[in-house]
């Protein structure tokens, strides 16, 4: 027995990357899960490994800027199960390039999938999890959640978004008395294909930027779904993952706002 047997849990996103990462470790667990994604086939392959490890799974094509499809989708995932306990809002795209060339439509998009998905998913599925009488709300935000850095601007934005909702949720469920624990998580560098997804503003190189960004990522998928998840089942309310996103972390605390100071030399070295 452990803290998620017999639990069900919603991970959007989980075509591939932590997503994915965090379906398989549920199962692991002793969850069952119902997955979600705009990418067909990599789902369709998450859903697979999730039967071939033994774990019971409902997968849907689901995309998270859809609000109203996104709220029959909890109805139907909690008549299927019968109940929901927890969501992992994890879906997120990327987009690099400086605000000043960085159009309207992109700006709005990384919002809409990074901070209103995120929104979309937990208002869905927080009636639900109150009624389970044991819920969790874990949504994923991003170092780019604590410090800010240069034309990663609509990132920061919705990330920064991500924390401040999800905080204001934990305070407020508790002080409610409601039986929902929230987590927000702060990722480092992890290993996964959103560099190569994302988008950038005419003229950047993205085969590069997505080169960098392979090299510095150090964390697992898989060691990232076992921190949310230890995290998850500590209660905690904010969960770091890698020793860079630790550091970000510290440096944030100690330097408050003149953090940005440092962030502009390196950016200034690295060519940003």
């Amino acid at each position: 027995m452990t803290y998620f047997t017999e639990k069900v849990a919603v991970v959007t996103g989980a075509g591939s990357g932590i997503g994915r990462a965090l379906a398989l470790e549920l199962v692991a667990r002793g969850a069952r899960v119902a997955i979600c994604d705009v990418d067909s086939a990599g789902l369709a392959e998450t859903e697979g490994l999730v039967r071939a490890a033994g774990g019971e799974v409902r997968a849907d094509h689901l995309d998270v800027t859809e609000r109203e499809r996104l709220l029959a989708y909890a109805a139907e995932v909690a008549e299927h199960f019968g109940v929901v306990h927890q969501i992992y809002n994890n879906a997120g795209i990327a987009f690099t390039g400086d605000i000043e060339a960085t159009d309207f439509k992109h700006l709005e998009r990384v919002m809409d999938v990074d901070y209103w998905g995120v929104v979309n998913g937990t208002k869905a599925f927080l009636p639900h999890l109150i009624a389970s009488g044991d819920g969790h709300v874990v949504n994923i935000s991003s170092v780019f959640g604590i410090i800010s850095v240069p034309t990663q601007g609509a990132y920061n934005a919705a990330k920064f978004a991500v924390r401040g909702f999800t905080e204001a949720l934990s305070l407020e469920m508790a002080a409610r008395g409601r039986p929902v624990k929230v987590t927000c998580v702060h990722p480092g560098g992890i290993k996964t294909n959103v560099a190569r997804n994302a988008g950038q503003v005419d003229g950047l190189d993205h085969d590069g930027l997505a080169t960098t960004f392979d090299r510095i990522a150090r964390t697992s998928p898989a060691r990232a779904a076992e921190v949310i998840l230890d995290g998850v089942q500590k209660g905690r309310t904010r969960v770091l993952i890698g020793a860079d996103a630790r550091v970000i972390d510290l440096v944030a605390r100690v330097a408050g706002p003149h953090y940005q100071r440092l962030v502009g030399r390196l950016a200034g070295k690295a060519g940003l």
